[in-house]
């Protein structure tokens, strides 16, 4: 059954654990997984319903799909969806929601036709919107037509026509999606995209006429069997071009007050609604989102990456929300609600606000996550976050290396009950996770680190041992018969990234990020060239100008950090960049550098730049430490005399790569043993 009260819940977050009534449904807890997406959808239906299925089994009251399409026009593909365009689509559906009630939790629905994003590229239909504008976020110069009359009947029969399919499946909670600039209701509302001169544009009452009779048809096609939501944005962060929390926002509020049975509120568009950890701290929404409950007598959910249960009873205790939403956080611990009312908080894996997991939606891949090697594995692999299958054998290991790949190891390892030992050669263990967490904004990232230095601490078959540097023979003669080598990797100090060009001149020592995370922050004119396109680039260059640097960023990329973009960051990290002071040359090789300047060339024409630069920081590609793991495997015949059974290499050792990638690596090498 979901989360409830137990001998154990610590009192002050007791208020988190009752029920609350929504319309003609009762969620059992105030924990709400708001609708968020997975990378696959349709594509993938068992995964996705298994996925939503542990939710539910960790406590969550409330488990809520991603977007429904509701039309063959409502296509926005390659993005997956799910579907509720026929009535052969209820089936498939049902299977989530049924998984979900099995454990006692409501399955909400979000149903979407989401207007001038809805290319159609694989319907071919023709695009519609209020007016005629061009698609948003669409690559070819494409333009939705203007909708008449007719066209807004069928709509809304669509959306009607979803609603019923959705209450047949089973969910409890339908909704009307008017959020993230992603829907054909919020285009109707904006003065942006609606230049209309009938009773659908105009006055803002005009503007929202859709959105009202989305609501009362919602309402008319689930009866008193679902409740109806509206997943809604207050605030466009667009002044008077937009919905203001203060404005347009709130009128909205204000006209439909008593409509919805449930606001699920938040911001605008995307990128605004899930920021990263390095621009929002949690409960960044409460100024834009807490007037809603002062407007409205129906419950209210929102978001805010909260992981902290003292934050989130106080966002109920203080009458901000009435729900704990939460996307984010349920995806990098989908047992949070379990936890906390078990009494054990400080077992919570908390988000670390990465964004990891939007950069697979915006790949088109199953969603990943950085603190939970488990996420999108629970049906393709029965992977549970919680539970490992014990030891097949009584092996011993030692693990080298103390970084995001040995430490899920050790922890992975140690939970199957092997006797395990973790050796690290700094005095401290994290590896590049703690010299990350020191660049600005990422301290959250910590929580890699501490969550599994605090869960190892409560397996007393692993031990730790940092300040520790093992070479081959301390290797051999430990007696393990499992080694598992994880001494990460070093960025390189040769201009080699993306297209493998090295034909830059470097006449003066170079820096890389190692450099600057180890503390060594030079001053004066510093160039950083970027060709790896992550976000270590960007952080170095930020750390340096705010250190009292004049930096130039320059990249042989159309864009700086274009990882970013799949992380809804890029914007925000270049105008950060900006602000500060930092000059940014795109579409620029690096050719030469010596002491006190830098030349660069375009990649596009001819020509060649000339850079003022006491320093260069390069942040190329990064080399393996592997020297020990080779030096190992070169040796069988030695490796067997040591009653050594198996070398393995696991995170950056292997292959440099995303710290989610290096956590996976430990926990896939620890289920497979």
């Amino acid at each position: 059954m979901t989360a409830q009260l137990t001998p154990q819940t610590d009192p002050r977050h007791a208020l988190l654990f009752q029920p609350l009534r929504i319309g003609p449904v009762t969620a059992p807890n105030r924990f709400y997984q708001v609708p968020h997406c997975t990378g696959v959808a349709d594509r993938a239906p068992e995964d996705v319903a298994a996925m939503r299925e542990m939710k539910a089994m960790g406590g969550w009251g409330v488990v809520c799909t991603e977007n429904i399409e509701i039309s063959a026009d409502a296509d926005i593909s390659p993005y997956p969806a799910l579907r509720f365009a026929a009535d052969s689509d209820i089936a498939r559906q049902a299977r989530m929601a049924d998984l979900v009630h099995r454990h006692g939790a409501l399955a909400g629905a979000e149903l979407a036709h989401m207007g001038l994003y809805s290319a159609n590229r694989t319907s071919r239909r023709t695009s519609i919107g209020p007016s005629s504008r061009m698609l948003i976020e669409a690559v070819e110069p494409v333009q939705a037509r203007a909708m008449d009359k007719a066209d807004i009947r069928a709509l809304r029969l669509d959306h009607k026509a979803a609603a019923r399919r959705a209450r047949a499946a089973g969910f409890d909670i339908v909704y009307v999606y008017a959020s993230h600039n992603l829907s054909i209701a919020t285009h109707f509302l904006s003065r942006r995209f609606n230049d209309r001169g009938d009773e659908y544009g105009g006055s803002l009452e005009n503007r929202a006429r859709l959105l009202r009779e989305l609501l009362q048809d919602t309402h008319e096609a689930v009866g008193d069997r679902c409740a109806v939501a509206l997943r809604f944005a207050v605030e466009e962060f667009l002044g008077p071009d937009g919905l203001t929390h203060d404005g347009e926002g709130r009128d909205v509020v204000e006209l439909l007050k008593d409509l919805p049975d449930l606001w699920d509120v938040n911001l605008s568009d995307w990128s605004n609604d899930s920021q990263t950890a390095r621009f929002s701290q949690e409960a960044f929404q409460e100024p834009y989102v807490r007037f809603v409950k002062t407007v409205t007598g129906k419950p209210v959910v929102g978001v805010g990456r909260f992981t902290s249960p003292d934050t989130m009873a106080d966002q109920i205790k203080r009458g901000v929300l009435d729900l704990i939403g939460a996307a984010r956080p349920s995806i990098a611990d989908p047992f949070l609600p379990r936890k906390i009312a078990e009494g054990r908080s400080d077992d919570i894996r908390e988000c670390i606000g990465c964004n990891i997991c939007l950069s697979c939606e915006n790949s088109f891949v199953p969603i990943r996550c950085t603190q939970n090697p488990t996420m999108m594995e629970e049906g393709r692999k029965l992977w549970h976050p919680e539970v490992i299958p014990a030891r097949s054998s009584d092996d011993s290991v030692l693990i080298v290396g103390g970084g995001p790949a040995g430490l899920e190891a050790a922890l992975s390892l140690g939970r199957r009950g092997h006797f395990v030992t973790l050796a690290e050669a700094d005095d401290s263990f994290g590896g590049r996770v703690s010299r990350e967490a020191r660049l600005p904004g990422l301290s959250a990232w910590a929580r890699v680190r501490d969550y599994r230095l605090g869960q190892l601490a409560k397996l007393p078959n692993v031990s730790l041992f940092p300040a520790s540097r093992m070479q081959c023979d301390d290797v051999l003669g430990f007696g393990a018969a499992r080694l598992v080598i994880a001494t990460g990797a070093r960025w390189r100090r040769e201009p080699l990234g993306r297209g493998g060009r090295t034909a830059a001149a470097l006449q003066a020592p170079v820096l890389t990020p190692d450099d600057i995370m180890a503390g060594h922050l030079p001053r004066g004119q510093v160039l950083v060239h970027d060709t790896e396109g992550g976000y270590i680039g960007g952080l170095v260059a930020e750390a340096l100008q705010a250190n009292g640097a004049k930096v130039t960023f320059s990249t042989p990329a159309l864009s700086h950090c274009g990882f970013l973009s799949l992380t809804l960051e890029q914007h925000r990290a270049l105008t950060r960049l900006v602000t500060l002071g930092v000059t940014l040359i795109s579409s620029h090789d690096l050719i030469a550098f010596e002491p006190g300047l830098a030349r660069l060339a375009p990649i596009y024409g001819a020509g060649a730049r000339e850079i003022p630069a006491d320093h260069l920081v390069l942040v190329a590609d990064r080399i393996p430490d592997d020297r020990l793991a080779l030096e190992l495997l070169s040796s069988p015949q030695r490796l067997h005399s040591s009653g050594v059974r198996t070398v393995d290499r696991i995170g950056d050792c292997l292959a440099p790569g995303l710290i989610a990638n290096a956590v996976y690596s430990g926990h896939l090498l620890a289920r497979a043993f």
